[in-house]
């Protein structure tokens, strides 16, 4: 018997994923004037199985997020996404580290762009895709914080964490 298999020429996909559906954040190193609250994002993987000249050149990826408001379950006054802010922090940034990974100041602290996440803001980004996808996979996550006045009302909220990939 005999066969020839041809290589199949499909693109391959750059993709991501994330590891879980949910985030709790609990207090943290409040001050007298703010309340501050903390957690884990679950990891977030980009995967890029694609050959290096299937990819335009100049081409990079990032991951943006953007928060709704903290809505309260009792009709608590919401508390908007500009209070949430996060650190991130590659857990397998690759070999050639060129992924970086971007803070994001919420509407409380003092810096320029201290906007939270009230807008889509960066995770990660790569500046040139086809440099970095033979290393095939990055991995990521992210403390995200809450920042807000002393004075916030008591209760339970729930805000929705929209992360996407684009390139």
């Amino acid at each position: 018997m005999h066969v020839e298999i041809a290589q199949i020429d499909e693109p391959g996909i750059l993709a991501m994923s994330v590891a879980g559906s949910t985030a709790t954040l609990t207090e943290n190193c409040s001050t007298p004037t703010v309340r501050q609250f903390t957690g884990l994002l679950p990891t977030v993987t980009v995967t890029d199985a694609r050959q290096p000249d299937q990819i335009q050149a100049g081409a990079g990826w990032y991951v943006l997020g953007s928060s709704t408001g903290f809505a309260g379950a009792a009709d608590q006054p919401a508390i908007g996404a500009g209070h949430l802010g996060w650190s991130p922090s590659l857990i397998d940034g690759g070999v050639s580290g060129q992924v970086s990974e971007v803070d994001v100041e919420t509407v409380k602290d003092s810096g320029l762009d201290a906007m939270g996440l009230a807008d889509q803001e960066l995770l990660a980004l790569a500046l040139d895709s086809a440099a970095i996808a033979p290393e095939g996979q990055w991995r990521a996550t992210a403390g995200p914080f809450l920042r807000t006045p002393a004075t916030v009302t008591p209760g339970d909220y729930t805000a929705n964490l929209t992360l996407s990939l684009f390139e």
